[in-house]
């Protein structure tokens, strides 16, 4: 069975940096596309961040230069460095999976910028 579990939310003041892990279980994560979404209070779902088996990276407009998204395959292991966090950011941030037997989620991090 397919689990994600994320850490590494929290409180942080506008400026700050946060990195999210999320660690993998019950896949062969190595061949996977793994990614970050987050919901907002009152939004929708957003991807954030997505990384490819082989590496190569998207991100969203409002993730570009502030956000690194990263991969290590040994640890099963993926993570979200944010910089230069806003209040907007706020959310709570996902891991998600998307594999042959459909696509899996964790249970989220929260994730609060407030000064």
């Amino acid at each position: 069975q397919v689990q994600l579990v994320e850490s590494g939310g929290g409180l942080v003041q506008p400026g700050g940096s946060l990195r999210l892990s999320c660690v993998a279980s019950g896949v062969i994560f190595s061949i996977y596309t793994m990614g970050w979404y987050r919901q907002a209070p009152g939004k929708e779902r957003e991807l954030v961040a997505q990384i490819t088996p082989t590496g190569s990276t998207y991100y969203a407009d409002s993730a570009k230069d502030r956000f690194t998204i990263s991969r290590d395959n040994a640890k099963k292991t993926v993570y979200l460095q944010m910089m230069s966090l806003k209040p907007e950011d706020t959310a709570v941030y996902y891991c998600h999976a998307n594999t042959p037997g459909g696509y899996y989620w964790g249970q989220g991090t929260r994730v609060t910028v407030s000064s």
